[in-house]
C-alpha cells in the first residue's frame, strides 16, 4: 500500500518534459474537466428554462472580462516565459521573488477594476441586455457583484499558481484545477439551486474557484515557493513581464468589445438566445481545449527553452509536430459535431420539457457554424503561443484586432440588418477565428525565414482528406439509420445510432490517416504502447507488494 501511495504521488508531482506526455497528461484532466462542465451545464438545463439561464451566463460576462484582462494576458503572454527564463538562467530565489512581485501588482489592479464595476453594475447590465426584462436585470446585477468579488480574486492567484507550476514542467496538479472548479458548481447546482434557485450555482461558482486555488498550493510550496509581499515596479523581469503583457493586453481589451457584442447580440434577441450560443460554445470549446489549448500550453514551456537557448531549428521541429498533432486530433472531432450536431446536443443536454426541440435545433444549429472553424481556433493557441516565446506580444494582437474587426462587424450585419438568428453568430467566429489564423502563420513564417512548405502542408492535407471521408462516412449511416432502422425519439435508440455512426466514422479517419500515412497515427501507437508497459509494470510492483504482505 505503501508502494501504491508514494506511485500516486509520484504521479501527481512527477515533470512531463516533453511535449507529447505533457499534452497527454493536460488532455486527460481536461477531457475530465470538459466532461463535467457538460453535466453541469446538463443539470442547469434539466432544473431552469434557457430565459432563466440566459441571466446567469449573461452575468459572467464583467467577472470574465476583468479575468482575462489581468489574467490571460500576464498569464500566457509574459508571465511563463519570463519566469521560465529565470529559472534556466537566474535560478528558483529570483524565480519566487517575481512571482510574488507580480501576484501582488495582479491584486492591486484587481481592486483598481473592480470598484467602479461594482458601483455601476446597474447601469452596465441595463446596456448589455436591452432584450431583458427588469426583474432578469435586477437578477443578473446581484449575480454580476456575488462574481466580481468572491470569483475572480481567487481564480487570479490560482492562474498565477498555475503559471508557476507549468514552467517547472509539472502540468497534472494545474490541469486538475478546472476540474475541482466544475466540482464546486455541481455541489452548488446539486445542493443549493432547490432551496436558493439560480443563486445556488451562482454559490458555486464561488466555491469552484476557491477548490481551483487551494488544490495547486501544496505543490508549489513542495517546489519551494512562499508568497512574500513585494511591490517592485523597478525590478527588470516585473517590467519585461509589463513590457510583453501591454500590447497583449489591448488585443484582450479589444477582444472583450467583441464577446461583449455578442452577449449583446444574442441578448437582444431574447433570454433564451444566450443560453443557446452559451451551450454551443461550451460544446466546440470542447476539442479547442482538450487538444488546442491543452497542446500548445504543453509545447509553451519548451518552445520558450528554445527560444532562450538559441536553437532556432528546434523551435520549428517543436512547433511543426506540435501543429500536426492538433490538426490530426481537432479535424475528427470538427466532423463529428457538425454532422452529429442534433444528437449530440440532445444527449448533452437532455430533452427535457425545460429544454424543449426548438432549444434542440437552434443549439446544434450555432454548434455546427462554430465547428466550422475548430481547427482554426485550436491553431490559433498554438501559435499564438510560438510567438509568445519568441517575446512578441505585439503581432498577435496585430492578428487579433483584425479578426475581431471583422467578427464584431459580421455579428451586426447578420443580427441587425439581415435578421438572422443566434447560429449566425457561430458563423461570424468562424470566418474570423479562420482569418485569425491565417495572418499568425503568415507573420510567424516571415519571422522564422519561412517553414519548410512540405514538412508542413502535406500532412496537414492529409489530414484534411481523411476528415473528409470521414465527413462522408458519418452523414450517409447517420441518414439511413435514423430513417429505416432507429427511432430516435427514444433516448436509448439515440445513443445507439451515435455510438454506431461515431464507431463506424472513427475506424474510417484512422484507416484514411493510416493510407495516407499520415505520421501522427504511428506517434500515438508508439506512445500508446509505452503506456501499457508503464502499466503493466506497475501491475507487477502491486503484485509483488501483496504477495509480500501475504507472507
Amino acid at each position: 500500500m505503501v508502494k501504491i501511495i508514494k506511485k500516486t504521488v509520484a504521479l501527481l508531482t512527477n515533470q512531463q518534459n516533453n511535449i507529447l506526455s505533457a499534452a497527454t497528461v493536460i488532455m486527460s484532466a481536461v477531457a475530465l474537466s470538459r466532461v463535467l462542465g457538460l453535466l453541469r451545464d446538463r443539470l442547469l438545463a434539466a432544473r431552469f428554462t434557457p430565459s432563466e439561464l440566459g441571466v446567469y451566463y449573461a452575468a459572467f460576462r464583467l467577472p470574465n472580462m476583468i479575468f482575462e484582462l489581468l489574467v490571460m494576458g500576464a498569464l500566457v503572454t509574459a508571465f511563463i516565459p519570463v519566469f521560465t527564463k529565470y529559472l534556466d538562467i537566474k535560478g528558483k530565489e529570483h524565480a519566487f521573488k517575481l512571482a510574488s512581485n507580480l501576484i501582488n501588482i495582479g491584486i492591486i489592479i484587481f481592486v483598481i477594476l473592480s470598484l467602479p464595476l461594482l458601483i455601476f453594475t446597474k447601469e452596465i447590465s441595463l446596456f448589455l441586455v436591452q432584450g431583458f426584462s427588469p426583474s432578469q436585470v435586477e437578477q443578473m446585477i446581484l449575480f454580476t457583484r456575488i462574481m466580481i468579488l468572491a470569483q475572480v480574486f481567487p481564480l487570479i492567484v490560482g492562474n498565477f499558481l498555475t503559471g508557476i507550476l507549468q514552467s517547472f514542467r509539472n502540468f497534472l496538479i494545474p490541469a486538475l484545477a478546472p476540474v475541482a472548479y466544475n466540482i464546486g458548481i455541481i455541489i452548488g447546482i446539486v445542493f443549493l439551486s432547490g432551496s436558493m434557485g439560480l443563486l445556488g450555482p451562482v454559490l458555486g461558482v464561488v466555491i469552484g474557484a476557491i477548490l481551483f486555488t487551494v488544490i495547486q498550493i501544496p505543490l508549489v510550496m513542495k517546489l519551494g515557493y512562499h508568497y512574500q509581499w513585494s511591490l517592485d515596479i523597478k525590478d527588470p523581469g516585473t517590467r519585461e513581464v509589463g513590457r510583453l503583457i501591454a500590447p497583449r493586453t489591448i488585443g484582450i481589451a479589444v477582444s472583450q468589445i467583441d464577446t461583449t457584442i455578442d452577449t449583446m447580440l444574442s441578448a437582444f434577441l431574447g433570454p433564451a438566445a444566450v443560453t443557446y450560443f452559451t451551450f454551443a460554445q461550451h460544446l466546440q470549446q470542447l476539442p479547442v481545449g482538450l487538444f488546442g489549448a491543452s497542446i500548445a500550453q504543453a509545447a509553451l514551456p519548451s518552445l520558450s527553452s528554445s527560444f532562450a537557448l538559441k536553437k532556432e531549428e528546434e523551435f520549428k521541429s517543436l512547433l511543426t509536430s506540435s501543429f500536426h498533432q492538433i490538426l490530426f486530433f481537432v479535424v475528427p472531432l470538427s466532423v463529428f459535431l457538425t454532422v452529429l450536431r442534433i444528437p449530440i446536443v440532445r444527449l448533452v443536454f437532455g430533452s427535457s420539457v425545460k429544454f424543449d426541440w426548438e432549444a434542440t435545433v437552434s443549439t446544434g444549429r450555432t454548434l455546427a457554424f462554430f465547428s466550422l472553424s475548430l481547427f482554426a481556433q485550436s491553431l490559433v493557441h498554438l501559435l499564438a503561443r510560438a510567438y509568445y516565446a519568441l517575446h512578441d506580444s505585439k503581432t498577435p494582437v496585430i492578428a487579433g484586432v483584425i479578426s475581431v474587426g471583422v467578427n464584431s462587424i459580421l455579428s451586426i450585419i447578420f443580427v441587425i440588418f439581415l435578421h438572422l438568428d443566434v447560429w449566425s453568430l457561430g458563423l461570424s467566429t468562424s470566418i474570423a477565428s479562420i482569418i485569425n489564423m491565417i495572418l499568425l502563420f503568415a507573420f510567424l513564417d516571415r519571422e522564422l525565414h519561412t517553414f519548410s512548405k512540405k514538412d508542413l502542408l502535406f500532412p496537414s492535407v492529409k489530414i484534411g482528406i481523411s476528415g473528409i471521408i470521414l465527413a462522408a462516412a458519418l452523414y450517409i449511416p447517420i441518414k439511413l439509420l435514423d430513417q429505416l432502422v432507429f427511432d430516435t425519439t427514444r433516448t436509448i435508440n439515440l445513443i445507439l445510432l451515435t455510438g454506431v455512426a461515431t464507431s463506424v466514422g472513427l475506424l474510417v479517419y484512422l484507416f484514411s490517416a493510416w493510407f495516407l500515412d499520415v505520421p501522427q497515427v504511428s506517434l500515438i501507437g508508439n506512445y500508446l504502447r509505452k503506456v501499457r508497459t508503464r502499466k503493466a509494470d506497475i501491475i507487477i510492483d502491486t503484485t509483488q507488494e501483496v504477495i509480500e504482505n501475504t507472507k
